[in-house]
């Protein structure tokens, strides 16, 4: 029988759940995740911990689809849902975060979103993205980690680092760091991706100061 992974990284905890062919459940473990409140308003998650729990939920699982006596040789395919506006970024070269992720929750950025409104800037934005201005979404988040972590913009001019959302964070260490990818989901909600082109969009990248080799 052939049975597929779900990753489930959420805002308070992570799960991995093994279904089968016909949508039954055959195993699931949960771990929940520690939320960091530096500030009023400010809501952030260790990444290493989003990562080891997603791994330690997996492996559970499927340490008891094997104790079940299921053939784990019959897994095809991994499959990722996450809370798709948290951002992180980290170091290509080493797989370390710069700093930890900046929950969806997260509301440091809105005097920054607050003089994108003021600018006129919401119909152009919501045109390209389908979004409101607001720090709810992963552009501003990113900008404020490359304008306030040391050292973190040239890096990532120098293509040192790698943002994400939570699915490329888990994509990268599920792949040794092979891999740097998001999908339409994902990326349709950082206020930085035309919906339109399929594709970032070189004027909100300019607008936030975003240098591309930074995506992925």
């Amino acid at each position: 029988m052939a049975f597929i992974l779900a990753l489930d990284q959420g805002t308070s905890s992570s799960r991995s759940v093994v279904f089968d062919e016909r949508g039954q459940i055959l195993a699931s473990a949960q771990l929940e995740i520690r939320q960091h409140y530096p500030q009023p308003g400010w809501v952030e998650h260790d990444p290493l911990e989003l990562w080891a729990t997603q791994r330690d939920t997996a492996h559970a699982a499927l340490a008891q689809l094997h104790q079940a006596g299921h053939d784990l040789r019959q897994l095809k395919g991994i499959g990722i849902t996450n809370q798709r506006e948290t951002t992180l970024l980290w170091n290509r070269k080493t797989g370390q975060p710069v700093h930890r992720a900046i929950v969806w929750q997260d509301r440091r950025t809105e005097a920054q979103c607050a003089q994108w409104r003021e600018q006129g800037l919401g119909e152009t934005i919501r045109a390209k993205t389908g979004l409101v201005i607001d720090p709810y979404f992963s552009g501003s988040k990113l900008q404020w980690l490359l304008d306030n972590v040391d050292g973190a913009r040239e890096a990532a001019q120098r293509g040192e680092l790698a943002f994400g959302t939570v699915d490329t964070w888990l994509l990268w260490n599920l792949t040794g760091g092979r891999v740097h990818a998001t999908d339409v989901s994902n990326a349709s909600r950082t206020m930085l991706f035309n919906i339109h082109t399929n594709d970032w969009d070189e004027d909100l990248l300019k607008l936030m100061q975003i240098p591309r080799e930074v995506l992925p």
